[in-house]
């Protein structure tokens, strides 16, 4: 996983790019597997021919319904969510249909916090608050992986960046 060189002005470098942290991926999994279980339980139950047969069809449309909505969708999500810091600026892209992406240079960054609450501790993840000088005002970056480093990696950027 890698960001693309074309991208990147001259001088310019990546010092850091993650996609969201895999938790976001815990539920998915969690449904993938219940759904699973479900139509493998559901198809031995279920008898074969007659109205059997279309119970059978009910149950497998069902299912495959909802592991696209809560299962395929969310990793789609995941997989399509970056977050990458430049040593000259913030770039945020996201949507697997409709691309939105943000990119703010660091010398506009006020400040850069980090928020967790105890899950995130437990899996070393959390959300990054990037303060800048824009209409917008403060940017929040959710899930970000070892937010903690990342908030300082940041902060070091942006303090150099503003000459400081």
């Amino acid at each position: 996983m890698g960001f693309p060189r074309r991208l990147l002005g001259d001088d310019e470098r990546v010092v850091l790019h993650m996609r969201t942290h895999v938790k976001a991926l815990i539920v998915p999994i969690l449904v993938l597997v219940v759904m699973a279980a479900a139509i493998g339980f559901g198809l031995a139950v279920l008898p074969e021919g007659g109205t059997g047969s279309a119970g059978r069809w009910v149950l497998i449309i069902a299912v495959v319904g909802v592991i696209l909505r809560w299962s395929l969708w969310p990793f789609l999500v995941w997989l399509s969510t970056t977050y990458t810091v430049t040593s000259e600026r913030l770039i945020t892209r996201q949507g697997v249909i409709n691309r939105h992406g943000r990119d703010i240079p660091l010398g506009r960054i006020n400040d850069v916090a980090y928020r967790q609450d105890v899950v995130d501790r437990m899996l070393r993840c959390g959300s990054l608050d990037v303060s800048a000088a824009s209409e917008q005002g403060t940017i929040v970056l959710r899930d970000v992986p070892s937010v903690q480093a990342v908030q300082l990696e940041m902060s070091e950027l942006i303090r150099q960046a503003h000459g400081w």
